[in-house]
């Protein structure tokens, strides 16, 4: 007579390696909760550059804009609509129609509708004007942020 041995009881037979996976899970989530505790977020800037009350903006972020679409009419010795853009004192002066800017307030600002193509119903004149393409909203939105903080200009930022 041969004796066999009994079978493996289905219960214990994966025990060993139940035990195992519990460990490793345990660990897992000891270790995310550790990582979760010690994390610090880092703030980060929402835009990099001079703050927009600053003269250092309008050099920086401004000024390039009304290089590129503005200064060929406006800047210079080009002052169409009698509008130099080119010092704080012939945005504040204006041009033909008055005042182009208010300074601390964006939204009444004649400019801002220009560059937007929202102007004035008795004057609805896009700027610049066609042909030239639109400013972008990126360069609508820095001259409007720019309004709005103040203008500050640098006293030489005339342009010969």
């Amino acid at each position: 007579m041969t004796y066999k041995q009994p079978a493996a009881d289905a219960r214990h037979s994966f025990r060993p390696a139940h035990n195992h996976f519990v460990a490793a899970l345990s660990v897992g989530v000891l270790a995310l909760t550790a990582v979760a505790l010690l994390w610090q977020p880092h703030p980060v800037a929402a835009q990099s550059g001079p703050a927009s009350n600053t003269a250092a903006f309008y050099t920086q972020r401004v000024q390039p804009i009304f290089e590129t679409h503005c200064y060929r009419c406006h800047g210079g010795l080009n002052h169409r609509g009698h509008l130099s853009i080119a010092t704080r004192a012939g945005l504040l002066r204006g041009g033909m129609d008055g005042a182009v800017v208010v300074p601390g307030n964006a939204a009444h600002s004649l400019l801002v509708q220009l560059i937007r193509h929202e102007g004035p119903a008795d004057d609805p004149m896009p700027m610049p004007p066609p042909p030239h393409q639109k400013l972008s909203d990126a360069e609508i939105a820095t001259i409007s942020q720019w309004i709005q903080a103040g203008m500050a200009m640098p006293p030489d930022s005339a342009k010969p």
